[in-house]
């Protein structure tokens, strides 16, 4: 059973799934940071407080993507599912901020580690939170 899950994960429709969902996510944790680098440099807003902006406008950003790219085959499609899709995806994302935040916070303020750098953990560290999380709830397949 383990092996075949495995093997899934390297060819099959989850492998497919998975790399554009890591493209997608690779783009907007690039968007995530260049915004938060503009928030906090070219206008001297707090890291938090940028990082809070930046992550919320690229959860948008990321629920188009993905939508339309990697769960093409079972996308929200009409207002209504479109829209309960995108609400789904904001409380499965923003329940990965305060993750995102505190391991942003914590080698920011403790560790001394820049904050783009600290910013590019937090991402991959709640990664894969979120993508267990719209796997199976926004998009509701495994």
């Amino acid at each position: 059973m383990l092996r075949s899950y495995l093997r899934s994960l390297v060819s099959g429709p989850v492998a497919v799934q998975l790399r554009r969902y890591t493209v997608v996510g690779t783009t907007t944790a690039g968007v995530q940071m260049l915004l938060l680098w503009l928030f906090v440099d070219v206008t001297a807003l707090n890291y938090l407080v940028g990082a809070t902006v930046a992550i919320e406008i690229t959860i948008v950003m990321t629920y188009v993507l993905n939508n339309a790219w990697t769960f093409a085959s079972i996308q929200n499609t009409g207002r209504r599912n479109y829209l309960v899709g995108l609400l789904k995806t904001n409380l499965v994302r923003g329940t990965a901020i305060p993750i995102q935040l505190g391991v942003l916070y914590a080698l920011v303020d403790w560790q001394g580690i820049q904050y783009l750098i600290a910013n590019a953990v937090a991402i991959l560290l709640s990664g894969v939170y979120r993508y267990v999380l719209d796997v199976k709830w926004t998009w509701g397949r495994t």
